[in-house]
């Protein structure tokens, strides 16, 4: 932090007031009292002389205001005696009230931090330590500091080199940013924090899923529904302010006169409205939803930069942090009702099927429709980290967590999928002066309609691929609470299902991506066919690093990812998937009994009725599929037991993708499974094993033509030359035709027989015998 030295009668009462807030302020009036002193401080001072204030008092105030431990260089969340947690734990309006003002973009403190910013008089240095981990780790590496800025701009003109050499990074702030890291990263420390305490305690499932089900719209009452409203919670209150201030919709182009010219303006006039939007989204994408990701970047961006992050040997398979999907929440649902209200606009300019490729991008990177609209689509933004939040909720979230946290996470992409929707009277409960909905929004029913049809296929993998994966999910967690799991199901269905429109939409662009552009003369096909590089290239993008065995309970192949298979009649289809949730569900609720049973079988019987609706008749005729029936000496638990609770089921259970590459069982040791089966590839795609049997493969034998001076051999070593060349051949040829008839046989490499225990044991035991009886021989 960069202090200017000169005395001043403000310096001794920047000083005091630290101190008082330091010590005293814990307590309702205590805080109340500081939050008074602070404002009558910057109001009495000008910006030249609240440099004290902002260099000694405003580190503390941070401090108390979250509840960070101040002791520490790099401060932790200690315990939740913050302002902010007081104020909600309390449930105290006044002093919610209070601290409100204080915080909000229109009070003093936030316009004292404005006018000291312009000064350029305070400088802070951000710890390293609570920067999201991707970015964490490239900053600690000087080889990859240099491309870090062009991946995430963020930081850009914002690290500097703490000593000569340059050997270290840090990350300099200016106030507002300073504070606006803070107020991002205090939830992350929270989630944090609770998911080290929760995991100390003992809870059984059963309740924890009601409380969870407790708060899904639609699952429940609506007076339980009503009661989960945040007017209560003082940090989403002030996110919602934040939103609404430094990430602005339909007032942006009151600050950009030539709209008309927006990627070739020169920023010179109110820039800072405009690099504060893009500082606060980045913020929010980096800390919520990247942070730990071991993709964080596109991969098109690793490519032209030349790079390969090693983040997936550092991360594997880490689920978010826990906690954040209710603040997440509102900031998607108002970044997805700028859609709503530029939906009309939207579907003036026809989509041109360009990829978005840079989330974190600048105003260089704007999509080219909402430029001509002159207007920032922040939509396409947080279109791949959102994806990516989602997904590794649902792969990498294990049994045992919490699934409040997951249902947090299922209600964002519900509301990411169901736009129209959301309206500016779902935000009357955090600010009802600034949540009144405006004419555009005003007086609409909502539904899908054919209007929509550009936003469905921008977000197409929403609304197909992440459904695949929510039905793994769904698989995995069945056993934990079949009632809940059923109307989670139901409630992603019924979406799909919502209208015929959407339905047929979402048809037609399955089945234009699965077949070859042949100019049709069915227009509406032959239109969809300019979204097919778009989605191929999100797929590829959005899912990169994923595989099915690091993704226990997905249900789909090593090429998961490289296909879309909702409305596939494959085993591994949406279909089928859908088909064996309905068959264990019916067994799954044999454990129920009274009013829970008639609610979840009535749930059940609207299901399979939406399933059909999905694919079109009566697919459900579980009795005529030969595939599905199952011995009736087999017990429910060996029929319907998922694999991830054992990987004895696993093992006597066909595994439907490549043997040698079936989950890992108990009785083989994990690091050689995996190497083994790398080399074993290796060899396969060397040696051609993993093509098809070709009938015009060649002759494995050929004539060997020997020269006129074969025959004059001068001495032994021309013999022995003439043998070993004959030895060498004679294997060569050998090994050809072992080669070809696997290819025939379709046989292929695999060493995974060596990485069991057994296998080892005996080897160890051998070399260790050898050895002995050498050592005393």
């Amino acid at each position: 932090m960069i202090v200017h030295s000169f005395g001043s009668d403000a310096q001794s009462k920047a000083t005091e007031l630290a101190t008082k807030i330091l010590v005293a302020a814990s307590s309702p009036p205590q805080i109340a009292a500081a939050c008074a002193a602070v404002e009558d401080f910057l109001q009495k001072h000008t910006p030249d002389q609240q440099r004290w204030f902002f260099s000694i008092t405003f580190p503390t105030l941070i401090c108390r205001i979250f509840g960070f431990d101040e002791s520490s260089s790099a401060p932790k969340l200690q315990a939740p005696n913050g302002w902010v947690d007081v104020a909600i734990q309390s449930g105290d309006t006044e002093l919610a009230g209070k601290i409100f003002n204080l915080l909000t973009p229109g009070g003093v403190l936030l316009s004292s931090i404005s006018a000291v910013d312009k000064l350029s008089l305070i400088k802070y240095v951000f710890p390293v330590e609570r920067l999201p981990e991707w970015i964490r780790y490239m900053i600690q590496n000087k080889r990859d500091y240099g491309v870090l800025v062009d991946m995430c701009p963020l930081l850009k003109n914002r690290i500097t080199e703490d000593s000569p050499k340059g050997s270290c990074f840090q990350v300099q702030l200016n106030v507002f940013e300073y504070f606006l890291f803070w107020f991002v990263y205090y939830p992350v420390c929270r989630g944090n924090t609770e998911g080290l305490d929760t995991s100390r305690v003992q809870r059984s499932r059963k309740s924890r899923l009601e409380n969870w089900a407790s708060t899904l719209p639609g699952l429940y009452s609506s007076k339980q529904g009503k009661e989960q409203k945040n007017e209560g919670n003082l940090y989403i209150r002030l996110l919602y302010a934040y939103l609404r201030a430094f990430l602005p919709m339909h007032d942006l182009n009151a600050h950009q006169p030539y709209r008309s010219s927006l990627l070739h303006h020169s920023w010179g006039y109110d820039s800072s409205v405009l690099e504060r939007a893009e500082f606060f989204i980045n913020s929010l994408i980096n800390f919520w939803l990247v942070d730990n990701d071991f993709s964080p970047v596109p991969v098109s961006m690793c490519k032209s930069l030349g790079i390969n992050l090693p983040f997936r040997s550092l991360f594997g398979e880490t689920p978010p942090t826990s906690g954040l999907g209710e603040v997440i929440n509102v900031f998607v649902r108002y970044v997805v009702l700028g859609s709503v209200a530029c939906r009309e606009e939207h579907d003036k300019v026809e989509f041109n099927g360009s990829p978005q490729r840079e989330f974190f991008g600048s105003a260089d990177s704007i999509d080219l429709r909402e430029a001509a609209l002159g207007k920032y689509s922040w939509n396409t933004w947080i279109q791949r980290p959102l994806y990516r939040f989602i997904l590794r909720t649902f792969l990498f979230c294990p049994v045992q967590s919490s699934v409040k946290n997951v249902y947090q996470v299922f209600s964002v992409w519900v509301n990411y999928i169901e736009p129209w929707n959301i309206s500016l009277q779902e935000f009357a409960d955090l600010d009802p002066k600034m949540g009144r909905p405006d004419e555009n929004t005003a007086g609409e029913s909502p539904g899908y309609s054919p209007s929509w049809q550009s936003y469905v296929l921008a977000n197409y993998l929403y609304y197909s691929s992440l459904v695949m994966h929510f039905l793994g999910f769904a698989h995995k967690f069945l056993l934990t609470d079949p009632e809940v799991i059923i109307k989670m199901v139901s409630k992603v269905i019924s979406i799909l299902t919502m209208s015929p429109e959407l339905v047929g939409l979402l048809k037609n662009m399955d089945t234009v991506y699965h077949s070859k552009h042949t100019g049709s003369s069915k227009s509406k096909l032959n239109a969809l066919h300019k979204f097919v590089p778009v989605i191929r290239e999100h797929l590829q993008d959005w899912e990169s690093g994923l595989c099915e065995s690091n993704a226990d309970g997905s249900f789909l192949h090593d090429n998961w990812n490289k296909d879309l298979r909702l409305f596939s009649e494959d085993d591994d289809g949406g279909q089928q998937l859908l088909k064996l949730f309905l068959l264990r569900a019916e067994s799954e609720l044999q454990s129920l009994s009274g009013d829970s049973l008639v609610q979840s079988s009535k749930c059940l019987d609207s299901l399979k009725a939406q399933v059909g609706s999905l694919f079109g008749g009566h697919i459900l005729d579980f009795s005529s599929s030969k595939s599905d029936k199952k011995p009736s000496h087999q017990t429910r638990d060996e029929v319907f037991r998922p694999r991830s609770f054992t990987n004895h089921m696993v093992a006597k259970t066909k595994y439907k993708g490549e043997w040698m590459k079936r989950p890992t069982s108990d009785d083989e040791i994990a690091w050689l499974v995996n190497l083994l089966i790398y080399v074993s590839s290796w060899l396969n795609e060397h040696l051609g094993l993993n093509q098809p049997n070709s009938s015009n493969e060649g002759p494995v034998w050929s004539y060997v033509y020997l020269s006129r001076d074969a025959g004059n051999v001068t001495g032994p070593t021309d013999a022995m030359k003439m043998i070993c060349s004959s030895l060498f051949s004679w294997f060569v040829a050998l090994f050809n035709a072992m080669v070809v008839l696997m290819r025939k046989h379709g046989v292929k490499v695999n060493l995974r027989i060596f990485a069991s225990k057994k296998v080892v044991a005996v080897l160890l035991v051998f070399t260790a015998f050898n050895m002995l009886r050498k050592a005393f021989s």
